[in-house]
């Protein structure tokens, strides 16, 4: 799977949580600076030539929707960020989150019961 580029990840992000959408009802969940219709129409059709979208004729226009779950997405993302900057170890990851960003006790003890209940 290909890493998305920030404006292409962001637009994904808009069609997770929309679902099926025209690229009309994207723009409004972009970040400022909004960009231009057409823009946003290119990147789609990069995501739908990269096997993120795919669409369906309503008319003329095109209805786009998601192919790759946003799980899936993320599972991909964690691996490069583990891979790259915590030597493949989930547990130097965790414990630089713990020290950088001042997981509290609770937190952590949320976390620990999580990964026991995936384990189950």
């Amino acid at each position: 799977m290909q890493k998305l580029a920030k404006r292409e990840e962001q637009i994904m992000q808009a069609f997770w949580s929309l679902g099926k959408a025209f690229i009309k009802e994207i723009i409004p969940e972009l970040p400022d600076p909004k960009p231009h219709y057409n823009s946003v129409a290119t990147m789609v059709k990069i995501l739908e030539e990269k096997g993120f979208l795919a669409h369906e004729t309503v008319g003329n226009i095109y209805h786009y929707y998601p192919i790759i779950a946003r799980e899936e997405y993320q599972k991909h993302a964690m691996k490069d960020i583990v891979s790259q900057y915590f030597n493949n170890s989930y547990p130097s990851m965790l414990a630089f989150f713990a020290k950088e960003e001042k997981i509290s006790d609770k937190e952590l003890d949320e976390l620990v019961n999580l990964i026991k209940a995936n384990k189950k």
